[in-house]
C-alpha cells in the first residue's frame, strides 16, 4: 500500500461517514452529496486494488498475511455499492445514517489493511 493513498482514502471515508450520518439523524433522505462521497470511496477502492495488485510486483509485497489483507479489500468493496443500493431502494433518513457507517467502516478497514500491508509479519 501507498501511504500518502491511504491516508486520502482514509480522509475521504470519514468525511463521507460523517456527512452522511450527520444528514441522516438530520432526518434528511439519500442525496447527491451522501450517494457521491459514498461512490467517491468505491472509486478509491477500486484504484486500490489496482495498487494492490501491482505493488508487489515493484517491489513491494505486504509483510502481513496477503489472504487477510484480500479478504478485507473484497469486503470494502463491496461495501459501498450496497449501502448506496440499500439507499435508493429505500430513501429513508436510515438509509442514510447506513451510507455513512458504511463509509466509516471502510475508513477502518482500511487502517486495519494498512497495518496487514506494512506492520505485520507472515
Amino acid at each position: 500500500m501507498i501511504l500518502w493513498f491511504t491516508i486520502v482514502q482514509i480522509a475521504v471515508a470519514v468525511v463521507a461517514g460523517v456527512l452522511a450520518v450527520a444528514v441522516g439523524l438530520a432526518r434528511r433522505p439519500p442525496s447527491d452529496l451522501t450517494l457521491g462521497g459514498a461512490a467517491l470511496v468505491g472509486v478509491l477502492l477500486l484504484a486500490q486494488v489496482v495498487v494492490s495488485i501491482v505493488s508487489p510486483f515493484s517491489g513491494n509485497p505486504p509483510s502481513g498475511n496477503p489472504y487477510e489483507f484480500w479478504a478485507y479489500l473484497i469486503s470494502a468493496v463491496i461495501l459501498p455499492p450496497v449501502a448506496v443500493l440499500w439507499a435508493l431502494v429505500e430513501r429513508s433518513r436510515w438509509s442514510t445514517v447506513v451510507v455513512g457507517v458504511a463509509c466509516l467502516a471502510i475508513a477502518i478497514m482500511l487502517y486495519r489493511m494498512h497495518i496487514i500491508w506494512t506492520v505485520q509479519s507472515a
